[in-house]
């Protein structure tokens, strides 16, 4: 059996391999997880978006005008008139045990005080601790008013003779065109955001644990005599191994979203799939400058999940930059996932020129350029591992 050699890179490689192949822990963070995730999340949102939102109705008026309108509201897609309750505690008491969302409540003597022109006031209520689900209810139950009260309206000027006309019930007519995403899914907009920031936190993790582990058990020094005390020689060699089996998940990732989900496609398959490889790249360029500035496995590895939880929140998937005070809305772009996102928006969704994405392929650059800067200390610390537990 031929011998494998003992120094170069192709040492250091297969090196790297049979780490990888030998410890369960990686096959867990390489393959296991991501494909976890991929099932979870596109599963969890196939429907897109959410439909048929368990609600109540409290109608304690009980005319024909009040049923018409529970009628009504009982047809949008959005509601689910899963209860009619006699009182506002009953409603209550249902949507704090869980079983609402949200209530619509119409008063007593509503018809009569309607007609009489006393002005009677439709409330309704909902969950906002479930944001999504009452966010869609409170939208619903907002145009079942306003409809309600267009009708109201007519009938009265049609009652006393007058000319019904729908531009003085609503004189701006509003037309809404969601661009990008016209069928207002959540799956195209959260998949495409929490899946690679998902993938950005395993990158973060396995690469601080591989780089750490040399340092835990000593065998820093085996490493750089193999790549001849060059540093990136070995950085390289045993990093490489994790690089293809990351390109070959983020294929894999973005052939699962786009062939078999279905998401849109307006761009280049070319441009987007550069813009993975070079998200993998970045991120492990991140996480060796990480390593770096933290020569220490339970430090680098605190921190790097640390960054890749907020990554959730400070990447604005969840809540705007512009909305966030700049202290906070800052950390948003020193994050590799935040770029992946743009030019997904750009190429896939918005499906524009790739100058316009071009920034966004400089910065990746500038993330692969970041561990230069601490070689001089990965080096430092290799050449005389210290474990600190």
């Amino acid at each position: 059996m031929k011998e494998l050699p003992v120094k170069g890179f192709k040492a250091i490689f297969l090196r790297s391999v049979l780490q990888i192949v030998r410890r369960p822990l990686y096959w867990v963070g390489f393959f296991m997880l991501p494909l976890f995730f991929f099932l979870f999340l596109s599963s969890l949102m196939e429907q897109g978006l959410p439909t048929r939102v368990p609600a109540a109705i409290v109608d304690k008026d009980g005319t024909p005008l009040s049923r018409e309108i529970t009628q009504n509201l009982g047809g949008m897609q959005m509601v689910d008139l899963k209860e009619s309750c006699h009182s506002f505690t009953q409603a209550r008491h249902s949507m704090q045990e869980g079983n609402i969302f949200g209530f619509f409540l119409i008063p007593e003597n509503f018809q009569a005080d309607l007609m009489a022109g006393r002005k009677p006031v439709i409330t309704f209520y909902t969950n906002m601790t479930y944001y999504v689900p009452a966010s869609l209810l409170f939208k619903t139950f907002k145009t079942t008013a306003t409809y309600a009260k267009a009708g109201v309206a007519m009938s009265v000027l049609n009652a006393v003779g007058g000319e019904a006309d729908p531009a003085l019930l609503l004189p701006v007519n509003i037309v809404s065109r969601p661009l990008g995403n016209p069928w207002l899914d959540y799956a195209i907009y959260l998949c495409n955001s929490f899946i690679p920031c998902v993938l950005q936190l395993m990158i973060f993790l396995i690469t601080c644990f591989s780089l750490g582990q040399e340092i835990k058990y000593g065998t820093s020094r085996r490493l750089l005599q193999m790549a001849d005390g060059s540093i990136f020689k070995a950085l390289a060699a045993k990093l490489l191994p994790q690089t293809l089996i990351w390109i070959v998940v983020v294929v894999f990732m973005e052939s699962w979203l786009f062939r078999w989900c279905h998401y849109p496609m307006h761009g280049s398959w070319w441009w987007l799939t550069l813009s993975e490889v070079m998200f993998v790249l970045a991120s492990q360029g991140m996480a060796v400058f990480f390593f770096g500035l933290l020569p220490n496995l339970r430090l680098s590895l605190s921190i790097s999940a640390l960054l890749g939880v907020l990554s959730f929140s400070l990447a604005a998937f969840s809540f705007p930059i512009e909305s966030m005070y700049p202290a906070m809305g800052i950390f948003s772009w020193i994050l590799p996932t935040r770029y992946n996102f743009l030019i997904y928006i750009d190429q896939a969704l918005n499906g524009i020129p790739v100058y316009y994405s071009r920034v966004w392929y400089v910065a990746y650059i500038i993330f692969m350029l970041l561990p230069f800067t601490m070689m001089w200390n990965i080096r430092r610390c290799m050449k005389k591992p210290v474990y600190v537990p």
